[in-house]
């Protein structure tokens, strides 16, 4: 997907924006993020009031490259380090422990720091002029996704506007338009503070992938382990509409949506489309297409007048796990299951 090009006057504007204590909106390749200075615990702060978001759910720490990371951290092992080397910039979230430098606002007061290296242009370029306009090559903006905590992720600039929007009638300072976000989905995230890596949120870069670059099999952190860090993400109840989502097996579909009366539901599913029905979006056949077009997808069938949004359940296999880990938590969150719901 084409990227506009970075304008390099909205991004001088936003990173002074950033050093005055400002928020400031900008893409990743991932999802838009709500970005702050993350040395300075008031901006920081502000983005948790500004989402509504738990002041113990850590956020993450976008940083510009490798040797930034590590100013950040009490220690970077081999494994993240040799992670970084293939992964970043990309979207893989490493989680190691923390730094003097990593307070508790980023933290949730756990004694662990997610990191990154984002590849989005227009993020590499704020990082950059971040570090220049502050005269530190290792500042890092705290930054998680742009829009109200646990709704649905944003991945073009208007999608910002419509949940937190601009000042002065909104939330954010600044808010950059770098065009839609080329993954589309939340990066994964990789434990690295045990003995054994672990994977915390699945994403584009997989388990598999992972353990292939390690030489050995990366673990999963069981969504009630209470020994895992907590990390963005993880909560059963996230990436949620307003309007009731379900989960639908293929061979149950026409029954559900007969059921509850075409007119009255929206339907993510592939084609052809069942006749009738209020709103139909037919569903990626791959699953890259179908991640970059996954949020806009369910905040077109929430706006729409459906009164239930019915997806058709995805494929399986190693691409699609990160997919359906995002419609799960979707479902659980407005009252839906990963199975025909009354």
């Amino acid at each position: 997907m084409s990227v506009p090009p970075v304008d390099p006057d909205a991004i001088a504007r936003a990173a002074r924006l950033l050093v005055e204590g400002r928020l400031v909106a900008f893409p990743t390749e991932t999802v838009y993020g709500l970005g702050a200075d993350a040395d300075q615990v008031p901006a920081v702060r502000a983005i948790f009031a500004a989402k509504g978001r738990p002041t113990d759910h850590p956020v993450i720490v976008h940083v510009a490259h490798l040797q930034a990371a590590a100013a950040w951290a009490a220690d970077l092992p081999p494994a993240a380090r040799t992670l970084a080397q293939r992964f970043w910039p990309g979207a893989l979230t490493l989680v190691v422990a923390r730094g003097g430098r990593a307070h508790d606002a980023l933290t949730g007061a756990q004694p662990s720091v997610g990191l990154r290296c984002p590849s989005h242009p227009w993020a590499q370029a704020l990082l950059a002029a971040l570090g220049r306009e502050s005269n530190d090559a290792s500042r890092g903006i705290a930054a998680p996704s742009a829009n109200r905590f646990g709704r649905i992720s944003p991945t073009r600039a208007e999608h910002v506007r419509a949940d937190l929007g601009e000042k002065p009638d909104g939330l954010v300072d600044l808010i950059l338009d770098g065009g839609p976000c080329p993954v589309g989905i939340e990066s994964t995230i990789v434990d690295l503070t045990g003995e054994v890596p672990r994977l915390l949120r699945p994403g584009s870069i997989t388990r598999e992938a992972i353990g292939q670059v390690l030489g050995f099999e990366v673990g999963v952190a069981g969504r009630d382990d209470v020994g895992a860090p907590r990390a963005p993400g993880r909560l059963m109840r996230h990436y949620a509409p307003a309007k009731p989502l379900e989960l639908v097996d293929p061979d149950r579909l026409a029954e559900r949506v007969r059921q509850l009366g075409p007119r009255r539901v929206a339907v993510l599913a592939p084609a052809p489309a069942l006749p009738g029905v209020g709103l139909w979006l037919s569903a990626p056949a791959a699953p890259e297409a179908y991640a970059y077009h996954l949020y806009e997808f369910l905040r077109r069938m929430d706006a729409s007048g459906a009164e239930r949004l019915l997806v058709q359940r995805p494929a399986g296999g190693l691409q699609w796990a990160a997919l359906h880990d995002r419609l799960e938590r979707a479902a659980a969150a407005t009252g839906g299951r990963y199975e025909d719901a009354d």
